[in-house]
Parts: structure tokens; sequence; C-alpha cells
């Protein structure tokens, strides 16, 4: 089990400022490998600045840098304390270290600094016992029992893991593609043309095979880029395409023992589950776990929300359950869900 994240003191305010000066805000940062979402959020309970970003998973994105200074340099001046959680955080010590001083050297009041899933627990919870199960770009669990013990499931990147996420679904339908393309797989042609014409790409299988290539080779971020071929196949599931299903009941497959073995690592105590992440809008998906899992727990709060409840509670707000409940109603009806 491991301890949560410290929160990080960024440096003092300038001097000739108060330390004790009025602030009315707040400011949360959720970063993945595809997007990054900066919300800020007054006293008054009002939403503030929401802006949006490229992705600022350092494994994935060269110019994380980039986009963490774009977001930071946009907080309003009277932003009391920020909590960021972003892809990659904690993965190594020293590309810690590199986030931390990009954000420390653009704000200048309290910060705290976790990955991206451990945020979106805390959201999903309330800071309460559960297991997040998150499947974005990525796939990874991350489970607390509510009294500061924590377990993280998976998370080991498209190299060694991410079974179930919207980068392992997108690379499992090329697979299957150029297989069908060159005549390894004789038994699935009901995907090559639908699959295909999602792509973009022609329906004549030398013709497709070509453009395919051409595809990949064009691509700037091709992680990203296969994950977002996940919605094709999640699409073509929905409209009852078996081998599309199957690849989406495999996902669900992987991503269940997540919750599996969460649950056995706190000595198989059951914890209500939750989800987050762009892959868990296919129904599909949600309706094989829950079958499998009981039924998943509404998040109490989106993954930012769970970032906006840290910050709340840096800066001495003591956030209650009314707070909370406040607080979700804002963001979802800002289109704030994930």
């Amino acid at each position: 089990m491991t301890a949560t994240h410290p929160i990080l003191q960024s440096t003092p305010p300038v001097s000739g400022t108060p330390a004790s000066a009025p602030v009315s805000s707040i400011a949360a940062i959720d970063g993945g490998g595809t997007k990054t979402l900066l919300v800020v959020l007054g006293r008054d309970g009002t939403l503030g600045p929401v802006m949006r970003e490229a992705g600022s998973n350092p494994f994935d994105q060269s110019d994380w840098q980039t986009v963490l200074q774009s977001l930071l340099a946009r907080i309003p001046a009277t932003t009391e304390a920020l909590s960021l959680g972003i892809a990659g955080y904690g993965e190594t010590r020293i590309l810690g270290r590199k986030q931390e001083e990009v954000v420390r050297n653009a704000f200048a009041r309290p910060f705290s600094f976790t990955g991206d899933v451990e945020m979106a627990c805390t959201g999903a919870f309330g800071g309460r016992a559960g297991v997040l199960l998150l499947s974005g770009t990525g796939s990874v669990a991350w489970a607390t029992d509510g009294r500061g013990n924590q377990i993280k499931v998976g998370g080991w990147g498209g190299l060694f893991g991410d079974e179930g996420s919207a980068f392992w679904i997108g690379r499992q339908a090329l697979s299957l593609l150029t297989m069908l393309l060159d005549g390894r797989n004789q038994e699935d042609q009901a995907f090559l043309e639908p699959f295909a014409g999602a792509m973009g790409l022609p329906i004549e299988r030398e013709a497709c095979g070509t453009a395919l290539l051409a595809w990949y080779g064009a691509l700037e971020h091709p992680r990203a880029s296969v994950a977002a071929l996940a919605r094709h196949v999640s699409d073509l599931a929905e409209q009852g395409l078996e081998p599309a299903r199957r690849l989406m009941r495999d996902a669900a497959d992987h991503l269940g023992t997540h919750i599996d073995a969460a649950q056995r690592q706190f000595s198989g105590t059951p914890l209500p589950w939750s989800y987050a992440g762009g892959t868990f809008q296919s129904q599909f998906l949600r309706d094989i776990i829950t079958a499998r899992h009981s039924a998943p727990v509404q998040p109490r709060l989106p993954p930012v929300g769970g970032g906006l409840l840290n910050a709340a509670r840096m800066a001495g707000w003591n956030p209650d359950d009314d707070w909370i409940d406040r607080t979700s109603r804002t963001l979802r009806a800002a289109g704030l869900t994930s």
C-alpha cells in the first residue's frame, strides 16, 4: 500500500504582498494523454475560467511543459490553492521533480501534485473508500480504504500494459484490420468495411493497406491517435457488429481484473467501484463490467472535481457533503463529467 503524495508548498508570496490577502477562488488541472483541463471555482460556488489544452502526460507528449505553462499562465491572481492530477506523475522521481518545478515557477501559492487517477478517485468517492477504474488513453485502478491506505493496479503504459484502455482497443482493432487485409483472419470479414470506412480508408484491400500505412506514417501523436479509434469500435459494438462487440468484451474483461486485484490486496474487502475516462462512454462496456462486478457508484465528482476538493481543503474551506453536492451540480451543468 502506498501513502498519499505530500502537499507541495510553492514559494512564498512576493515581497510586499500580505500573506493573508483575501483570495476568492481555487483551481484544479486534470491532465491525461489526450487532453488537459483547467477549472477555476469561486468561493461563492461560481465557475471561473474553464480551459482545455492538448495532453500533458510526459510519457506521451514531448511538449507537456508548454501545455502546463500555458494553463498556469491563465490562472487568476485571486486563486488561493491549486491541485494538479497529471498522468505519469510519480512514475519517476526525476520527471516528478521536473513537473513540480514547472508549477512552482508559475504559481506562487500552495499546490498539490498527484497522478490523474488518484485525483479521479478522490472525486469519485469524495475521499471515502472505493476503487476508481480509469480507462482513457491508458488504464489503471486506484483503490483507497478511506483511511489513508491506497493501492494502484495497472497503469504500466502502452508498452507493458494498459489493457482495456482506449489505446489497447484501438491497437487490437488495427491488428484485426491488418489480419483481414492480408488474409490471416477469414472469420471477421464483417469488421473490415465499417471500420476502414470509419477511419476514412478505402475499402479495397490493397488500397486500404497502402492508405493505412500512410495514415500511421503521418501521425504526430501515435498513442493518442490510436486511442481515438476506440470510439469507432464502441460505436460499431453498439450497432451490433460482433467482431467489435468481442473487442469490447475483451476490454471489459481486462478492466474487471483491475477491480479484482485491488480488492484482493485489501484482504478481499468488498469495495464500491466507480469509473472515469472516455472509454466508459460506451454503455456496452459499462454493462458488461456491471454484470460481473455489480453496479458502479455514480462518481460524486468528476476527476477535475477531485482536484477542486483537494484545493478547497488546502485553502481552508473545509468542504463538506453539501459543498461536494453543489460543486458536482455546477461541474455537470457545465458538461465537465469526465
